[in-house]
């Protein structure tokens, strides 16, 4: 207005006053002009550093003010025995995890960890490595089950250490130390392999699962279900508040039909003297497994926070193989104790009668060769119950002969030998059981008769494990009937909702040689109550005990003839059985011995039976703690 008003006048009409009034304008819009200016610079130079100078920063901690979802470990399932003794249930243990999401100057964080957890720098970078691929949400263990002094001195120092968190996880305790130990089994950090093959909606890298036996074969049962919980997380990665959490589901409770009483005297026994091999003891009628020893066995709180490297190699090179379950991965020639099998096939096929008698001089001439007995002298004149109480060998040969080969097969089958028990164990072996047809397809040659005499007395090809021994054993005693040796009895829900109940499974009954198995029983009591049986230090006053000892060569014993048997190298001494059971009259229960390199049944094996009957005896016949043990020693 004040420009239309000046403009309009004639030029010589303009005063001085107009032309101060104008200065004053022009002063006052370019002064408006320049604070307009100012202030839109200082907007840009503040978005500037915001996104240009911090924006990476601000981004970060935008992202991390987030929540964060954890997975809750479960409890895994107890394990009880069959009077519902605990024998393994789960403790808390605290594991040093990193959170790659959260950790700043990991480098400078690792290095002022190593020490505190006793680790390399190394190991500590290997196991963050063995995470590339992974999702970076998900923590990387560097270390299991650390110390409370560790514990305390990380958490009062956590701001110390960005990313680096605790975990809790249950571990497994055992309140029986190692016992069962190879049944038992252990856990292990889930592999790369057993990962990718894994349902992905139960496990992740680094979950604990079953790596042998019933905590790997029962997986599905003990894991129980994770938990969640969700947490609100600042810019460092700490909670600030717990938002909701859903709980984990505790695995499921296994209770076995182990006795743990029983299983203890077994291993204890073994352990005396640090003797190498396996017992089992099954009840008769039912096949429940009731004890299932195999020594050396692994320790258990080895495996606990994972083993170390050395002690894992500790176990690989150790002579003894502690790592195998003998009662069921380990096979040998059953020696005497197949005894039983040549009787039956020769009572059963007809060639012998009860009465039939065979002349023992201490050796039986085949072709061109002489085949001795254990006995020197010979044993005379005998029929076949005094044949199994003294373990007569050429009275075995002459009847192995008669029956053949192929016909031993027939009767071992029907006894349970050459084939898998179908016990709940992995890596069962089903033992050999030789045939002409057998020997062809494995050698390309024919079946040579000489061989079947070695058969007859459980030598030559034959192969059984413990567990075999004793399932013959428990079908001999029982009239013929084959049961599947039972190990779990029961699975039961957190909230004792009863899922499954194993009852006894007959897989075979062997019908029309009711007789002949009585006349065999005859035998096997002659063998520990008889005047010249083989095993009479197994006789227990009150307890009818039958049973038969076995003695399985290693090596020809020609080359150690000249040495006393104390002098014989350990490796290449005999194996020694004794499998029987009791009370004879009616029988409940079946214990096998092999005691490796122990030499003879009758003084390597049968002692360790008889100490196991009494304790299962217990309270029918008193028998003081000291006294087993004493017998043992």
């Amino acid at each position: 207005m004040i420009f239309k008003e000046l403009f309009s006048k004639e030029a010589d009409e303009i005063t001085e006053c107009d032309i101060a009034s104008l200065d004053n304008l022009r002063r006052r819009v370019s002064g408006a002009i320049v604070v307009v200016l100012i202030f839109f610079s200082l907007i840009v130079l503040r978005l500037w550093s915001l996104q240009i100078n911090h924006g990476e920063e601000y981004k970060n901690r935008a992202d991390s003010n987030r929540v964060r979802i954890r997975q809750v470990a479960a409890p895994r399932g107890h394990i009880l025995d069959r009077k519902g003794r605990e024998i393994v249930t789960n403790r808390p243990s605290f594991n040093v995890v990193l959170m790659r999401e959260d950790s700043h100057d990991l480098d400078e964080v690792l290095k002022r960890l190593a020490p505190i957890l006793n680790d390399e720098v190394s190991t500590l970078w290997s196991r963050v490595r063995e995470a590339e691929g992974t999702p970076r949400y998900l923590p990387i263990r560097l270390k299991e089950d650390i110390d409370w002094k560790t514990l305390a001195y990380l958490e009062n120092h956590n701001k110390e250490f960005s990313g680096i968190r605790i975990e809790v996880q249950p571990v497994r305790i055992f309140h029986y130390q190692d016992l069962a130990a190879n049944v038992i089994g252990y856990l292990g950090a889930i592999s790369k392999t057993e990962l990718e093959s894994a349902d992905q909606t139960v496990y992740r890298g680094g979950d604990l699962i079953g790596k042998m036996g019933l905590e790997k074969l029962r997986e599905a049962d003990l894991r129980g279900e994770k938990g969640n919980s969700y947490s609100e997380v600042d810019a460092r990665g700490f909670e600030r508040k717990l938002l909701k959490s859903y709980e984990p589901l505790p695995g499921r409770e296994i209770r076995l039909t182990i006795d743990v009483d029983l299983q203890q005297a077994a291993e204890n026994l073994m352990e005396i003297g640090e003797k190498s091999g396996a017992v089992v003891a099954m009840e008769v009628k039912t096949g429940r497994i009731l004890a299932i020893a195999s020594t050396p066995h692994i320790r258990l709180n080895d495996f606990v926070g994972g083993i170390s490297r050395d002690k894992w190699q500790e176990l690989l090179a150790n002579e003894k193989h502690p790592l195998i379950n003998k009662t069921v991965q380990a096979t040998y020639p059953p020696g005497s104790t197949y005894k039983m099998v040549t009787a039956l096939a020769g009572l059963a096929t007809g060639v012998i009668t009860p009465d039939t008698p065979i002349y023992c001089p201490g050796h039986y001439f085949f072709g061109n060769r002489r085949y001795g007995c254990w006995k020197k002298g010979g044993h005379g004149t005998v029929t076949l119950k005094r044949a199994i109480e003294e373990s007569c060998d050429v009275y075995f040969y002459q009847v192995g002969q008669r029956v053949g080969v192929d016909g031993l097969a027939e009767y071992a089958g029907k006894l349970g030998l050459g084939r898998k028990t179908g016990i709940e164990l992995e890596h069962e072996k089903s033992g050999l059981t030789p045939t002409k047809k057998w020997k062809i397809s494995r050698y390309q040659t024919k079946w040579q008769d000489g061989e079947t005499l070695s058969t007859a007395i459980g030598q030559g090809f034959n192969l059984a494990s413990p567990l075999q021994i004793c399932q013959m054993t428990a079908t001999v005693a029982n009239g013929g009937k084959l049961f599947r040796p039972q190990l779990v009895e029961q699975v039961t829900e957190p909230d004792g909702k009863v899922v499954q109940t194993f009852k006894p499974e007959l897989l075979e009954e062997i019908r029309g040689l009711d007789t002949y198995m009585a006349i065999i029983r005859e035998g096997l009591i002659g063998v520990v109550n008889g005047p010249h049986g083989t095993a009479r230090g197994a006789k227990i006053d009150g307890i009818t005990v039958a049973g038969k000892t076995g003695t399985a060569q290693v090596v020809k014993v020609a080359a150690y003839r000249h040495l006393k048997e104390a002098d014989i190298p350990y490796k290449f001494r005999d194996h020694a059985w004794f499998t029987s059971f009791a009370p004879a009259e009616d029988p409940e229960i079946a214990v096998t011995v092999l005691v490796e390199h122990g030499l003879h049944g009758g003084s390597g094996a049968a002692p360790i039976a008889t100490a196991v009957m009494k304790e299962y005896f217990r309270d029918r016949l008193s028998v003081p703690d000291e006294e087993i043990v004493k017998e043992i020693r």
